[in-house]
């Protein structure tokens, strides 16, 4: 790209009035805006989540009814059991008036007693009389049930649809609610407790002030009271506007329901503009008391909101969330088991790849990151798992969620040195100068450019092992060192004798110097091997009378600077094998 220069040679800056977006072509005259709600005192962007809200799992129901391939029962009992490990306390477990499979379901939850006495079971019905004595009578013998019983509110529905007005919905709704009650005190009695949702279907179409007077309506009838609260259910059926807008309608309703202590406010969104989880949680903020949702956003379209995401963003934010995702692996797989679909690889929190780096900056942070965190840790006296969690790129500890530390850092084309690095000292306890680092990642790099993809760790430590550690079944180079004995000099020198294999001749090297690597460099002289020791490092591998050390040398030989690494039991044999190491990729071919 090339830019005008300007009076004084100097490229033209990129400014807003050089980059000039044209109109798409698109149809936009067939859409129209959102609407505002005017609540110039709205309180909620002050609000922060310091606790959890209710929560409902709708999995095996608004998830359910969007499969390709509807839960079997089999699948279903596996989803329920998952769900109630997990800690959901409120479960919507089917439409049981839709057909004879979510009764079956529902009745066998219910007569294998399978619900936990603190859980509360909830099914989906329209308002029809019928409908409603079937759905009620699914519920016969359970110890917490809630009916939800819901109409279409919104304009275009009563227009399109139902071609009915206001006062023509809103009698559908209290109807519905005197027969839910009706039936319930038959069918029921005092052996459930019993509770009652309503929902104004598609809300976030619906107008505010009518939107209010239904349900006022159904409370009405309700007549909630203390010990006897009510559900009232606002979903975004359709997602229309931003979480901020989202937040003022929750807003304005709170505001304006009677008996509002009473009422428990629920937000229902769905994800049809991508911003589920935002408009959750900003309707939380604005007044609402529980969230309706499935796991990993299964449900219509484009899903339900993201129970998963939610409850990991308040436990991300020191908020305990009550539900327990310690085991994020295990309820991933299980979800896709009995959804028949995958979870994307890059899904918040649970996805395959989302504690994974590639990128060479951020695997480089990454590491510096544990590191940094295990030197607070032992300055503190603690371990590292009572200290604040604070890694570059890692909103949370992997292992809080039951993952292991080792799929943090994959290297591919992308990466550098501190990946490599990371690599080598999370397995295998190698902790490789920054120097040396540089020049491995290298190596690496040259073979992800060359092959493409993602080198695993196991390949990883395969090249490192050929190019510095070679093995007994793939060995070159021209010293084979054999063994080490050091003694002391009249003047308090070190001499050291070494026995090894030079250019496939078994040889006996002498020499002496101001310590065992001088007094090895002296005695390899005689191979005429030229080299200086420019950097030198060690630390222990492992702990106990065991103990492994690793060295590394950085030597200058025949021209050519490079490292080489010894590990050994006894850290002079260690720091030897370094510099036949690195004598040795000297002379390679």
């Amino acid at each position: 790209m090339s830019s005008t220069p300007n009076s004084v040679g100097r490229p033209t800056p990129i400014t807003a009035a050089t980059v000039r977006q044209r109109p798409s072509g698109m149809p936009i005259h067939r859409y129209r805006p959102y609407e505002s709600v005017r609540i110039p005192d709205r309180t909620w962007p002050e609000k922060r989540i310091t606790k959890a809200p209710r929560w409902l799992s709708t999995d095996l129901r608004d998830g359910n009814q969007a499969l390709i391939d509807p839960m079997s029962p089999a699948r279903k009992r596996a989803m329920f059991d998952l769900l109630v490990s997990m800690g959901y306390k409120e479960i919507e477990v089917g439409f049981p008036s839709s057909g004879e499979t979510d009764f079956a379901f529902v009745r066998s939850i219910i007569e294998e007693g399978a619900i936990p006495e603190d859980v509360t079971i909830s099914v989906l019905t329209q308002a029809r009389e019928e409908l409603i004595e079937r759905t009620v009578e699914s519920l016969r013998g359970a110890p917490r049930a809630t009916v939800h019983l819901y109409n279409a509110t919104a304009p275009l529905f009563r227009r399109v649809v139902f071609r009915g007005g206001r006062e023509e919905t809103k009698q559908i709704a209290v109807d519905g609610t005197r027969l839910v009650m009706e039936y319930a005190d038959k069918i029921l009695g005092d052996q459930t407790v019993f509770g009652y949702q309503y929902s104004p279907e598609i809300f976030t179409d619906t107008e505010l002030d009518f939107a209010l007077e239904v349900c006022e309506s159904v409370m009405d009838v309700w007549q909630p009271e203390d010990g006897r609260e009510i559900i009232l259910n606002l979903p975004a059926t359709v997602e229309r506007s931003t979480p901020s807008t989202h937040a003022d309608r929750f807003e304005w309703m709170s505001r304006n329901l009677s008996r509002r202590e009473h009422v428990c406010l629920s937000v229902h969104p769905h994800n049809d503009r991508g911003t589920a989880v935002a408009a959750a949680e900003l309707a939380i903020m604005a007044g609402a008391d529980r969230i309706e949702g499935c796991l990993f956003g299964q449900g219509e379209r484009t899903g339900n909101v993201d129970l998963v995401t939610l409850g990991m963003n308040l436990f991300s934010q020191g908020v305990d969330p009550q539900i327990d995702f310690s085991r994020i692996d295990d309820i991933r797989r299980t979800a896709e088991y009995c959804n028949q679909m995958e979870v994307h690889p890059r899904h918040p929190y649970a996805g395959d790849l989302v504690y994974t780096a590639f990128s060479g900056s951020h695997q480089d942070a990454i590491k510096k990151g544990f590191e940094a965190l295990e030197s607070d840790a032992a300055a503190q006296g603690k371990g590292v798992d009572e200290i604040e969690w604070a890694v570059p790129y890692l909103p949370i500890d992997p292992k809080d969620v039951g993952r292991s530390y080792e799929a943090v850092i994959r290297v591919n084309s992308q990466s550098g040195k501190g990946g490599i690095a990371y690599v080598l000292k999370n397995d295998h306890k190698l902790d490789l100068p920054r120097r040396m680092q540089i020049e491995f990642s290298k190596i690496i790099q040259n073979k992800t450019d060359a092959e493409g993809g993602e080198v695993t760790p196991a390949e990883i430590w395969a090249v490192f092992q050929d190019e510095y550690l070679p093995m007994p079944d793939n060995a070159w180079g021209r010293i084979a060192l054999r063994s080490a004995q050091t003694s002391t000099t009249n003047d308090g020198g070190d001499a050291l004798t070494v026995e090894a294999v030079v250019d496939g001749t078994e040889t006996v090297l002498t020499g002496t110097g101001n310590g065992p690597l001088a007094a090895f460099v002296d005695a390899l002289a005689a191979t005429g091997v030229d080299v200086r020791v420019l950097d030198y490092a060690e630390h222990a591998q492992t702990e106990g009378a065991a103990a492994q050390a690793a060295s590394y040398v950085e030597c200058a030989i025949d021209g050519k600077v490079l490292w080489g690494v010894g590990i050994d039991a006894n850290i002079v044999r260690a720091s030897i094998k370094a510099v036949v190491s690195a004598v040795n990729r000297a002379y390679r071919d």
